[in-house]
């Protein structure tokens, strides 16, 4: 998907230079960074991600636009849970784990609450949409 690397690469790049702002089609939409290692390929990838929060944790929610199957950062998240945050200026180490249950339906309904096209994309496909904390490694 060379087209959604380039967006996903400006969209960092825009990001980075201007302290966690955005424009575009993204501009409205809370977005942070999550540097991740490949569950196959041992790289670093930078993705840029939706999120929500939750007292001090971070919420991002794997949708793939309602796919069929989970993103490959799914993948790389189940197993390599520790990441790189970038929020605005701040950068910090989390863990990300699965959220379950009854906390993973309260966590997907506020974040869709926020942005509705995350309901829209639940309704599209038949698995159930995973939900990830992200809670800062002191």
């Amino acid at each position: 998907m060379p087209d959604m690397k380039e967006f996903n690469q400006r969209v960092i790049t825009d990001f980075r230079a201007n302290g966690g702002k955005v424009g575009g089609q993204m501009e409205n939409i809370p977005l942070l960074l999550v540097t991740m290692t490949g569950a196959k390929s041992g790289r670093a990838i930078t993705l840029p991600l939706a999120y929500s929060t939750d007292a001090n944790r971070m919420v991002v929610i794997a949708s793939y636009a309602g796919a069929p199957h989970n993103p490959s950062w799914y993948h790389n998240l189940v197993a390599h849970p520790v990441v790189t945050v970038e929020l605005g200026g701040e950068k910090y180490q989390a863990r990300a784990t699965v959220a379950a249950d009854a906390e993973r339906d309260r966590l997907f309904k506020q974040q869709a609450d926020q942005l509705p096209i995350f309901n829209e994309y639940q309704k599209k496909t038949t698995r159930r949409i995973p939900v990830f904390v992200l809670e800062r490694i002191e």
